[in-house]
């Protein structure tokens, strides 16, 4: 374009410099999800196809993660339609990813909406300049003092909006979405874990939220959710009421937190400090405390199910001769192999193994009548009499056994399978007595 003086520059020069600078410009109707891109230039040659869908645009767009272009899950990819609803001019910028390209494409987004239609017109150009890269690497680092919150927006309960959205993993910036916060809450829904969904629409529903927060307050609360990339992990979800002097006032922040390596952590403490009060130190079966509970919920089952539960009580024979004659920790090394012999077998038949004291141990068996429970006796039973025990080699031991019945006591019950263990104690020894 031929040079001029600024006072004789007419709209047709600027729109003339405007093209020949912008890197692209499309046209969007999205009442018919179609685009049209009438520039492409440098990376938008190969980044914009001339025509295609909006909806598909706006993923390219928006739904990706912030430091790579893999796509986020699909059940996230819903609000793809709610993003590229525009009142209003809009801009922001984003990090566009070329296939192959492991390094992002900073680019300024300024969107025009057509006045009374729901059509677009959006610019896009790319920085090339070390100083907006500067930038761009500056937000990522405070991005990731925020990095723990992985989500968060501003809610309005009287006028049923939300504003001010941002999704970390998918920008450092708030991006626009324009929904209700009725529709986000159903929507979202079916990102929570199945068993805390209904905690979830309880603790979100907008009455709920009036009643149990004044001004000012902030309450939370843990469960499940599925990140971006389809996995369900630990996040705590935070509700703060703006601190107004209105009382009729309903707006608040809504936060996630990923929380999830945290939990992952204190639950396997929690389940390894839950291991020793049930476990017996010994043989690593459940101790005479989670016996007598198991065998309590199995009665209770049986109270309100025809479906068979026995029980059986196994002790190894002549067992005192073990610590007398070859000391205190053959003996315990016998009852670790018995222990592990009974595991085995209980694993595989879905039986639960404790051991009671000394050298008696419990089988709980569900699903199991008391002849099923019989012949699996008798596959322990010989088991052990074929095992070559450490230092000892050979030892037996005896067992009885019992089905529950609907009205017995734990008394019953355990009296029962243990005066057909003594029976097969008094009838020779290693043998199955079924009661």
């Amino acid at each position: 374009m031929v040079e001029k003086k600024l006072t004789d520059y007419t709209i047709e020069d600027v729109s003339g410099l405007f093209l020949d600078t912008v890197d692209a410009v499309i046209v969007v109707d999205s009442t018919i999800d179609m685009y049209k891109a009438v520039v492409r230039k440098g990376i938008f040659e190969s980044f914009l196809e001339e025509t295609g869908s909006y909806h598909d645009l706006i993923l390219d767009l928006w739904f990706h993660f912030n430091d790579s272009n893999e796509k986020v899950a699909g059940e996230y990819q819903i609000f793809a339609d709610n993003t590229g609803v525009f009142k209003d001019k809009y801009s922001r910028r984003l990090k566009l990813y070329l296939e192959d390209e492991s390094e992002p494409h900073l680019v300024q987004l300024t969107v025009y909406p057509f006045e009374k239609e729901a059509k677009y017109i959006f610019v896009l150009d790319e920085f090339k300049d070390n100083e907006s890269l500067q930038e761009s690497l500056t937000a990522k680092k405070i991005n990731t003092i925020q990095s723990s919150y992985l989500f968060s927006m501003y809610i309005d309960l009287v006028a049923d909006t939300t504003s001010s959205i941002n999704v970390t993993e998918i920008s450092d910036d708030v991006v626009n979405y324009n929904l209700k916060y009725s529709d986000w809450r159903m929507m979202i829904v079916n990102m929570i874990w199945p068993e805390d969904q209904e905690q979830f629409l309880r603790r979100t529903d907008p009455e709920y939220l009036k009643k149990n927060f004044t001004p000012g307050r902030t309450s939370s609360y843990d469960c499940m959710m599925r990140n971006l990339e389809g996995n369900f992990i630990w996040v705590k979800l935070i509700f703060s009421r703006a601190q107004t002097y209105n009382d009729d006032d309903y707006r608040f922040v809504f936060m996630v937190q990923d929380i999830h390596d945290t939990s992952m952590e204190l639950l396997s403490t929690l389940q390894k400090y839950e291991e020793k009060a049930i476990k017996d130190p010994l043989t690593g079966v459940f101790n005479h405390g989670e016996v007598e509970t198991q065998l309590n919920n199995a009665l209770a089952l049986r109270q309100k199910s025809e479906d068979p539960i026995s029980v059986m009580i196994l002790d190894l024979d002549k067992f005192k001769a073990v610590n007398d004659n070859y000391g205190h920790s053959a003996g315990d090394l016998t009852l670790k192999n018995f222990a592990k012999i009974m595991q085995d077998v209980a694993t595989a038949e879905k039986a639960q193994v404790g051991r009671w004291g000394g050298e008696e141990f419990v089988i709980i068996c569900r699903d199991k009548n008391a002849e099923a429970a019989k012949e699996m006796a008798e596959i322990l039973r010989k088991k052990v009499e074929e095992y070559l025990f450490p230092e000892i080699c050979h030892i037996t031991c005896s067992v009885g056994v019992t089905e529950l019945k609907a009205d017995d006591t734990f008394e019953e019950v355990f009296n029962r399978m243990d005066k057909a263990m003594y029976a097969s104690k008094h009838n020779g020894r290693n043998m199955v007595t079924l009661l």
